[in-house]
C-alpha cells in the first residue's frame, strides 16, 4: 500500500517516529548512537533540526528540508536502518519482518505532518518541548536531557521554567 504524504520541497515537518516494541527503552538507553546517526545523515542528506525530543520509546522532530528536496522518507529510512544496525540482534522479528529482511526494532510506519504557517509551527515546537511532562519524565521540560529546549533556552527564546506553571497550550491531536 502507498501511503498519500504530502510533500513540499524545502518544507517544514512535524514527525512522530515509534519503536515497534513501546515498552523498550532503546532510544535514550542508545541515545549516542541515535545521535552519530543523526549527525552522519545530515552531512551526506542535509535538514535542520528546528525542535527534537528524544524519549525512551519514541522520538518527535520538526525538520526544514533544504530548498527543492522533499524526501525527508529517504532521511528517515537511512536513520532508522543505520541506528538499528548498531545494536546487537536481541529483539523478536516476526515472520513478516524476517521475510523483508527487517530487524523489528522500528515501527514501520511514522507520522509526518507538514507545517502550515507559524501558530502550527509554534504550536508542534511546544509539544515537542512539553512531552517528557506530558508523559511523566519529568516535572518541568528543561529538566529531560534528550531535547531541543537546552538550545532554545540558551538562545533566550524559551525561559528555563517554561511548562512548569501548566499554561502551555498542548493540543493533543499529534501523531503519537
Amino acid at each position: 500500500m502507498q501511503y498519500r504524504r504530502l510533500k513540499h520541497q524545502g518544507g517544514c515537518y512535524f514527525f512522530t517516529v515509534n519503536l515497534a516494541d513501546r515498552q523498550k527503552t532503546l532510544l535514550t538507553d542508545h541515545i549516542d548512537i541515535l545521535r552519530s546517526v543523526m549527525r552522519k545523515v545530515r552531512q551526506t542528506h542535509p535538514f535542520h533540526i528546528d525542535a527534537i525530543v528524544i524519549l525512551p520509546d519514541h522520538l518527535h522532530a520538526i525538520w526544514t528540508l533544504p530548498s527543492g528536496d522533499d524526501n525527508y522518507a529517504m532521511r528517515w529510512m537511512l536513520i532508522k536502518s543505520n541506528f538499528s544496525r548498531q545494536l546487537p540482534k536481541s529483539e523478536y522479528i516476526n515472520p513478516s519482518r524476517l521475510k523483508k529482511r527487517e530487524r523489528g526494532i522500528w515501527q514501520r510506519r511514522y507520522w509526518e505532518h507538514l507545517i502550515r504557517d507559524q501558530r502550527d509551527y509554534a504550536q508542534h515546537v511546544d509539544y515537542i518541548h512539553y512531552n517528557p511532562v506530558k508523559h511523566g519524565y519529568t516535572q518541568i521540560a528543561a529538566e529531560w536531557p534528550y531535547c531541543s529546549i537546552h538550545d532554545w533556552i540558551k538562545c533566550g527564546i524559551l525561559d528555563k521554567h517554561w511548562g512548569y506553571d501548566n499554561s502551555v497550550d498542548i493540543d493533543n491531536h499529534f501523531g503519537e
